[in-house]
């Protein structure tokens, strides 16, 4: 009778992975499926690509709009004085394993800035506003911090005058970027902002549903982005491109081979947009000016030849992750940064959520249909197989 129950309940076994279920409302971004296209706040993906700085699409998240010249310029100075992260914090990653995951040094480090965050615990709106400045500000200072000083180098304190994207490189390569490198980072850090109710931004609200602190919301974001499923997929496009390069394969019959073989080929498809992902779009251009710029197109040839070669056998177009792969490697980024230059641009969307959820709070508190057995009766240790 229990094999019985079993089965009955299996047939009522939802969907998985919350597919389609809309769980709340939001201002921030929405994919329209009918144009193929991402907005923030009203205004498309495309639109702010080609326009905006990344500090005016942080604004237009927190804020709802786009700001005027005095708003811009006040939050820039805002974010620049507080770029440089707390001594302590800054020591502790000296003390790392110098070979860790990335990710899981932000993770920690992130953590550790609510210990030196005076306004770690208060909840008011305007404490709030004041760490979202904080944490967005010195997430780049750690993650570049992090990867000198895994290169045997001190870390490079960070620029007062470049913007936002520009002091990223600044202190990863200790120059200042030229005109397209500068306007590559800032174009990819709009584009990895938001994305509707992503994993991380779910994990975010769910966190702060609870009223639990900002530091906190945005530590299970940066563990729920480092999933392979998730902010991953570039480094595996990465590795894919790197192996085909090793081996001298050309990238087209090598994609056909994987397909024949029932494989995957990481960077394409996605569950929402159908007729391809307009971010892929604006990287290419990028990563093809980038390798031409560089005097090394490999990694843009190969994947283009790669892209034609899924349109042709399989009908699907890149997402995101396919061309930021080449775009980084363009711009002499490690593999193992590009998860957290993920975090750098989208713990803006991130804060942008959980304002919106602590503004308007009902803890999230979903319900499983349960499919186990009933009725069962505890019986002695010495009598169970």
């Amino acid at each position: 009778m229990v094999e019985a129950a079993t089965a009955e309940k299996t047939e009522k076994k939802k969907p998985s992975g919350l597919e389609d279920a809309v769980v709340g409302n939001t201002s921030i971004s929405t994919i329209i499926e009918k144009e193929a296209t991402l907005i923030y706040g009203g205004y498309t993906i495309e639109d702010l690509a080609a326009n905006a700085s990344f500090e005016e699409v942080i604004h237009l998240i927190w804020y709802g709009k786009l700001p005027n010249q005095v708003e811009l310029a006040e939050l820039n100075s805002k974010l620049v004085a507080n770029r440089p992260a707390p001594e302590g914090v800054l020591a502790m990653l000296r003390n790392l394993p110098q070979h860790g995951n990335s990710m899981d040094v932000l993770r920690t480090a992130v953590s550790a800035l609510a210990l030196y965050d005076e306004e770690a615990q208060e909840m008011s709106h305007e404490a709030n506003l004041r760490k979202a400045i904080r944490i967005t500000a010195q997430i780049p200072t750690l993650v570049a911090a992090y990867e000198r000083l895994g290169q045997g180098q001190e870390p490079i304190a960070p620029s007062s005058h470049l913007s936002h994207a520009s002091n990223f490189l600044y202190m990863l390569e200790g120059e200042e970027p030229n005109a397209l490198r500068a306007e590559t980072i800032d174009t990819a850090l709009i584009l990895h902002a938001d994305h509707e109710l992503n994993a991380s931004a779910f994990a975010t609200i769910v966190t702060a549903s609870t009223l639990s602190d900002l530091h906190s919301a945005i530590v299970t974001a940066i563990g729920t982005l480092k999933g392979p499923l998730h902010g991953g997929a570039n480094q595996a496009v990465m590795k894919t491109l790197e192996q085909i390069d090793a081996a001298g394969l050309d990238a087209g019959a090598w994609t056909a081979e994987q397909f024949a073989n029932k494989k995957l080929v990481m960077g394409f498809g996605h569950r929402v947009y159908k007729h391809g992902d307009p971010r892929a779009f604006i990287l290419k251009k990028l990563a093809q000016q980038l390798g031409q710029q560089n005097g090394e197109s490999k990694w843009y040839d190969m994947s283009a030849a790669i892209e034609r070669a899924v349109l042709e056998i399989r009908g699907l177009y890149p997402n995101v992750d396919f061309y930021s792969a080449s775009t980084y490697r363009a711009l002499g980024i490690k593999t193992g940064l590009y998860i957290p230059l993920f975090v750098v641009s989208r713990v803006v969307g991130w804060i942008g959520h959980a304002f919106e959820q602590y503004a308007d709070n009902r803890i999230i508190r979903p319900r499983a249909e349960y499919i186990g057995p009933e009725g069962l009766k505890y019986g002695p240790i010495s009598n169970r197989k």
